[in-house]
């Protein structure tokens, strides 16, 4: 286990040098000139105060000395200051990171917490009514463009019956999750109604699979409960697809949903990206783009060490697996 962990440590590191390498050349190659979308608000700016500008953010360096420059503040602990914001990388994306991870945190947990007992519903009941309903329901929910399902929860819950709050973090002066409960539910709605269809096919279609296999027989045969066969045999195994699914989605917490946030006014990491992309602001979009790769690559190592959790089969001995 040992020399597996350091073996992807290795890689991650890898990985994570080769795309802040390939984020900076890309922000590089984007059109437009920071400094003047700096300046543009400002009448009185003159070509003294851009140049100034660029020689205090390092912008008159070459792009690979400044990417040089920006790897070694890094490793010192130094993630650069945000241009757009005016304020240290890290105070820009702490608060915005904290907003994601409750809004897309609570959307995985409801997601998975309904897509489980649907999933195998459906699986025990092949061919059937509530397996055709759920399946139907399933494609709907995949079907269904996320903002116009946000537009159609709008309109219901905050304009024709006032009873959400349409959009926003929160009261004013107020702070803590439960101030912000109320406008939670809308954006956490629409995502789970997005994204609880997917999950539920591929539980059902991973406890199919195993709801046929011989051991599943043996353990009927031998008068186990039906309970037991399903959930604690069947179950077990099917999940080592699921795992690797719900892992994938795992980095998306750390990225944001920007569609939704915007739809909702919700200040998460999605939108942040994207404003920073869209501003030339090279140091906030190049530490969130890492911290979204970073978690990905964290999420498949856990699936990896779920797999040996669920199954006994699987070691990494060696190495491997």
């Amino acid at each position: 286990m040992t020399r597996f962990l350091a073996s992807r440590l290795l890689q991650a590191l890898a990985v994570l040098a080769l795309m802040s390498f390939a984020i900076t050349l890309l922000m590089g190659l984007m059109p437009g000139d920071p400094v003047d979308l700096m300046l543009a608000g400002n009448p009185r700016a003159t070509p003294e105060d851009a140049a100034r500008l660029r020689a205090l953010h390092g912008l008159d360096q070459p792009l690979l000395t400044r990417y040089a420059n920006w790897l070694v503040a890094a490793l010192g602990g130094d993630l650069g200051h945000s241009r757009l914001f005016s304020q240290p990388v890290m105070e820009v994306l702490l608060p915005r990171l904290g907003n994601t991870l409750l809004l897309l945190g609570l959307t995985l947990v409801l997601s998975v917490a309904i897509a489980l007992p649907l999933g195998v519903y459906a699986a025990r009941h092949p061919r059937s009514a509530a397996d055709g309903a759920i399946n139907l329901l399933c494609f709907a929910g995949i079907s269904v463009p996320p903002f116009w399902l946000a537009l159609l929860l709008i309109l219901l819950f905050a304009v024709q019956l006032q009873w959400l709050p349409a959009s926003g973090l929160g009261p004013v002066g107020e702070e803590g999750w439960l101030a912000r409960l109320p406008h939670l539910v809308l954006p956490v709605l629409t995502l789970t109604l997005a994204s609880v269809g997917g999950y539920t096919r591929y539980v059902r279609a991973a406890m199919l699979g195993e709801l046929r296999q011989d051991y599943i027989r043996t353990a009927r045969a031998k008068g186990l409960p039906e309970r037991s066969v399903v959930w604690r045999h069947g179950l077990r195994n099917a999940l080592i697809p699921i795992v690797t699914v719900v892992a994938l989605e795992f980095g998306s917490l750390f990225s944001g949903a920007l569609v939704i946030e915007t739809m909702f006014a919700w200040p998460g990491m999605g939108k942040l990206i994207y404003d920073s992309i869209m501003g030339n602001d090279l140091n906030v979009a190049l530490v969130a783009l890492l911290l979204a790769t970073l978690t990905t690559l964290a999420g498949n190592l856990a699936a990896d060490v779920a797999y040996a959790a669920l199954d006994p089969r699987i070691t990494f001995r060696d190495g491997g697996s």
